[in-house]
């Protein structure tokens, strides 16, 4: 796991509206406009080979959200129609500077990455008390029920509590600003009780439009 010494102060950016990256957690990434193969390449050829991802925000004054999550390349594939599939493995969340001016074709930005030493521990977070894993688990259920979609319910019941929210918290389909106030959740337990309000929230009715894939 890099320390937080090892990483770099400069970065590229991956701007992806609904798409964020959780502490140890991993995401796969099509790529396929070509700045953004060309910074795929770019990273392979450096030591910590780490992407950036940051939501779009229009009311930043960069246009980008100020808390993004850094991967490592971890796995890639080249596809024969130029098309590349990587997986990104989190590092560390960071709060981004400022965005810099560069020769390349893609974004880069300035990193600062202190107080997100929590993501670069060894071990899981953990949830506070009072946490109701089966209730949490039915209101899930409903939900999925509810937006049609399919849950491996085996992996869902089996794996640890940091697994269980960090994953929902990525792919289940809220809006772009409802993962972000996820990402930006300074605990694992803080993390938990926001996606059990969004749930309860969805499950009310409060917001019914599907906003991403």
């Amino acid at each position: 796991m890099a320390r937080t010494v090892d990483l770099p102060d400069s970065l590229p950016l991956f701007p992806l509206a609904g798409a964020v990256l959780m502490p140890r957690m991993r995401l796969p990434l099509q790529i396929f406009e070509p700045r953004y193969l060309q910074m795929v390449e770019d990273a392979l050829r450096t030591p910590e080979r780490l992407i950036a991802m940051i939501q779009p925000a229009e009311n930043s004054h960069n246009g980008l959200a100020q808390i993004g999550c850094a991967g490592r390349i971890v796995s890639f594939t080249e596809l024969e129609d130029h098309r590349m599939m990587i997986a990104l493995r989190a590092v560390s969340r960071f709060r981004l500077v400022e965005a810099e001016e560069s020769f390349a074709p893609y974004l880069r930005g300035r990193a600062d990455w202190q107080g997100y030493a929590s993501d670069l521990g060894p071990r899981p977070e953990t949830v506070g008390e009072g946490y109701d894993r089966r209730e949490m688990i039915s209101r899930l259920a409903r939900y999925a029920e509810r937006r049609g979609l399919t849950t491996d319910w085996n992996a869902a019941e089996t794996s640890d509590d940091e697994m269980l929210v960090n994953s929902l918290s990525m792919l289940l389909p809220f809006a772009p600003e409802e993962k972000q106030a996820l990402l930006e959740c300074p605990t694992l337990d803080a993390r938990r009780q926001l996606l059990d309000g969004l749930l309860e929230y969805a499950l009310r009715g409060g917001n019914d439009e599907e906003t991403i894939q």
